[in-house]
């Protein structure tokens, strides 16, 4: 394939399918890596006593306390929280969450459960955080996110009702398999297809879309293998299976319940993925106890200044000690942009715009827990998640916990950007609650019945960050905000290819502190 064959692929892609599906296509070709890590890196030479000052102790800060301490740092870690993590965060039973406007939850799930309301599943190609999990002793499982029974649903098709995952797959790929046969057999794409590769063509389109020797898509036991039966097949008398009907191709096709099918298929969520067992925190403590004793908490930073000598910071104890002052020779900056530009700073002007500049995503989640798990019992859905064009967005079922007796936890809803998370910004949370309930039971009719309580995070309520994820709209901003500005550097998730993900956080701070060890060491 030419290169210019392979930029047209890849427009076409993204014209007829998305940004999603044009990423997916990129790095099957080779143009898009989800992660670049190789390994743990080595800071070699002695930084003979030089402190450092790491501000945040989410993962990005966490990271460079942990390998900058091993390397012979002085560290010092200031953390506005009371906890570290940052947006690797968990809530659990007896927790107490006050937002941004005074709005205070507590979450009063049953013992054991709980929600993620920032990252909650780690891709199998990160290996950034996988590889830290390891080393850290922080155990994973498996985390399921395609499940062929959960359900798809938009308001304006098949009359409301939310049609599961297997039907409108199967029969979206049998009834466009059939069309692309059909015009395979008149001769459509004789000028893109010789004669000897149409013939493994329409052999591929009736595996693929489990089409009948005359390439049609049918109801039959065939199909019902992959969409589901109308009878199950079982033992003895009557046992005999029964062909489900299909969709109408039509509607299949007018419902566009088809633009969820990509969702699964991105790098980032290709199977298999996973979780640490019994929450995300799971990662920061694991790192907390490698270099907690390193960490102040209750440090709200309020300046940073920097000269030819060192820098200082300012930080209030919100615990009740005052203003205090801490002095280093260099320092690693994680706290998010939208925060840091409300601090006082004498940063440069290339950095101090860029800072500036950014603005941050916003999200809205849900961790809804309910008298019993009955989407397991009365619709056969074991993890997995469900989508819709309600404002919610989707509906997540927990990967572990199976067959268990007693309340469980649905994350009932996830916002990604968009009015709809602004919707929910300005939301009081009870406000928030009900919008999940009563969206959630256009999918699930037990919502109602079956509720127990619930918690909700909108992001741009969250008090130290502000928001969900840094966006750039100018790299050259981003260009001029990964440099070593004199003797601080700057890092998180805001400042990688990754955005929003942990591997970026992780990857930026990787980078950040080998470059600034570089400078301590050869100056």
């Amino acid at each position: 394939m030419s290169e210019i064959t392979r930029r047209n692929l890849l427009a076409m892609i993204g014209t007829a399918a998305g940004s999603t599906a044009m990423y997916h296509a990129m790095a099957s070709m080779g143009f898009a890596a989800p992660s670049d890590y190789s390994g743990p890196i080595k800071l070699d030479g002695d930084p003979q006593g030089a402190k450092v000052l790491i501000l945040g102790a989410g993962l990005a800060g966490l990271t460079a306390a942990y390998e900058m301490r091993a390397a012979g740092y002085e560290v010092e870690v200031l953390e506005f929280r009371e906890k570290a993590g940052g947006r690797c965060w968990t809530l659990r039973s007896g927790d107490s969450y006050t937002e941004l406007g005074g709005a205070i939850q507590n979450v009063d799930f049953a013992e054991g459960n709980y929600i993620n309301p920032g990252p909650w599943r780690l891709p199998h190609n990160h290996h950034a955080v996988l590889d830290y999990c390891k080393r850290l002793k922080v155990p994973l499982e498996p985390f399921i996110q395609l499940n062929y029974n959960s359900y798809l649903h938009k308001s304006d098709a098949y009359g409301g009702k939310p049609q599961r995952l297997k039907d409108i797959k199967t029969d979206y790929r049998g009834h466009i398999s059939e069309l692309l046969a059909k015009a395979v057999n008149q001769g459509k794409l004789d000028e893109l297809v010789t004669a000897e590769d149409r013939e493994v063509l329409l052999e591929s389109l009736r595996s693929f879309g489990v089409l009948n020797e005359q390439n049609e898509y049918v109801k039959s036991l065939e199909t019902s293998e992959y969409r589901g039966y109308a009878k199950q097949p079982g033992g003895g008398v009557g046992a005999a299976p029964e062909a489900s009907d299909l969709l109408n191709p039509q509607e299949v096709l007018q419902s566009r319940l088809w633009e969820y099918l990509a969702t699964h298929e991105t790098v980032d969520h290709q199977a298999p993925m996973f979780q640490p067992v019994g929450g995300m925190d799971g990662i920061a403590k694991g790192f907390e106890r490698e270099v907690g004793d390193l960490i102040t908490y209750n440090a709200k930073v309020v300046s940073l200044q920097q000269d030819e000598n060192g820098v200082t910071v300012t930080w209030e104890d919100s615990a009740g000690g005052g203003q205090k002052t801490s002095k280093a020779d260099y320092c690693v900056c994680t706290i998010p942009f939208s925060i840091l530009g409300q601090i006082d700073h004498n940063l440069s002007g290339g950095l101090a715009n860029a800072i500036s500049s950014m603005y941050y995503n916003g999200s809205t989640k849900w961790g809804l827990e309910f008298k019993r798990r009955f989407w397991e019992e009365d619709e056969d859905i074991y993890g997995g998640i469900s989508y819709t064009d309600l404002a919610i967005g989707q509906i997540s079922y927990p990967s572990t916990g199976y067959f268990s007796d007693g309340p469980g936890v649905l994350l009932g809803g996830y916002t990604w950007r968009g009015e709809n998370s602004y919707k929910f910004n300005a939301m009081e949370p009870d406000e928030r609650l009900e919008w999940a309930l009563r969206e959630g039971a256009k999918i699930h009719p037990q919502y109602r019945d079956e509720f127990k309580t619930g918690v909700s995070v909108a992001w741009h309520k969250v008090p130290w960050v502000l928001g969900c994820s840094g966006i750039w709209e100018n790299r050259d901003d981003y260009d001029e905000a990964i440099k070593i500005d004199n003797r601080v550097v700057c890092a998180g998730e805001h400042l990688s290819y990754l955005p929003a993900w942990q591997e970026g956080a992780i990857l930026s701070s990787l980078d950040a502190i080998s470059r600034l060890h570089d400078k301590v060491i050869n100056g």
